[in-house]
């Protein structure tokens, strides 16, 4: 099969990937099985750190080393790594791109830099992409409220915050949210993003260390099977529907974290009761379960035949 042709924007010459394709930084399931099939794909495979399990994910980055040698990022889950010396770890491993969430990038955005690091900040409104601007970040993750996991209880659809957020600021935007093919990658780079990030996407790939049942799961599932849970409390949580998720959706405020202690008997299990599966609205687009390489070369693919069609019907 012959590979898509590279891009070249602000977010490659960054990430020193092929594509502008960023593996979203899911706890437990970000990690190298996954993570160095993106990379090795030419996207940017991401380590998480919001599992909290910091001797596994010191692990994790050393089974990098020996699983690719293409450029791979970390995410630093600031609220999750207060007290620890992560910050410190990742600076030591001579990676070029980080990922800050949940938490001021003001905490480690300069000493990042300062050893070459390119920082990208989540944000899920203006006013914090705004802030994160201020506190010097080379860009931003602009995170619509349709993307699965921990969101924002005032969720802005892609389709809304990234032109907004784009009509704001000049520094690279990658997409997040909705984003799972070339079409989902044309729409957000016509908004003015120069990548984006696939969370259920990649977590439904025959690469992802998930369970079978969660994958298929994500295949059989609608555009309507996810529930928005916990808007009055802090995280609220975007999940696919189950029984117990439909037993939550009344709650408007409930401890988050007693549903996702089951969650290694969910991810790796295939319980999917256990605990709550933080999915995007995306499944009700997802009909297959591919490899990396084959999610970012048909998204290359179908991101090139959209750009071309438009071009060929609208251009003067």
């Amino acid at each position: 099969m012959t590979k898509a042709l590279p891009i070249q924007n602000r977010v490659t010459a960054m990430t020193g990937t092929d594509y502008p394709i960023i593996q979203a930084p899911m706890g437990w399931i970000a990690r190298a099985q996954l993570a160095s099939a993106v990379s090795n794909a030419g996207g940017m495979g991401v380590i998480e750190t919001a599992s909290g399990e910091f001797d596994n994910i010191r692990n994790e980055v050393a089974k990098m080393r020996d699983l690719t040698d293409k450029p791979f990022g970390m995410n630093v889950a600031l609220s999750y790594v207060k007290g620890t010396d992560i910050i410190d770890f990742v600076i030591q491993q001579n990676i070029k791109f980080v990922t800050t969430s949940s938490g001021s990038p003001n905490v480690c955005t300069q000493a990042f830099q300062a050893a070459g690091i390119k920082v990208f900040h989540v944000v899920p409104t203006l006013d914090m992409a705004l802030k994160a601007i201020d506190c010097g970040v080379d860009g931003l993750v602009v995170e619509g409220g349709e993307g699965g996991g921990f969101k924002n209880p005032s969720p802005v659809s892609t389709m809304v915050l990234l032109p907004l957020i784009r009509s704001r600021t000049e520094v690279p935007i990658i997409a997040a949210g909705g984003m799972c093919d070339g079409l989902s990658m044309a729409g957000a780079f016509a908004m003015g993003a120069e990548g984006v990030q696939m969370g259920t996407r990649m977590l439904s790939c025959s690469d992802s260390p998930v369970h079978n049942n969660w994958k298929q799961a994500v295949v059989d599932a609608k555009e309507t099977d996810t529930v928005f849970l916990n808007q009055q409390s802090r995280p609220a949580l975007r999940a696919l529907r189950t029984e117990r998720t439909e037993k939550l959706l009344p709650l408007g405020k409930f401890n988050a974290m007693e549903h996702l202690a089951g969650i290694p008997e969910l991810y790796f299990g295939g319980e999917m009761e256990a605990a709550i599966p933080l999915s995007g609205q995306v499944v009700g687009r997802i009909d297959a379960v591919k490899s990396a390489d084959e999610i970012l070369q048909d998204t290359m693919s179908g991101f090139y035949t959209a750009v071309a069609g438009l071009a060929s019907t609208y251009t003067a």
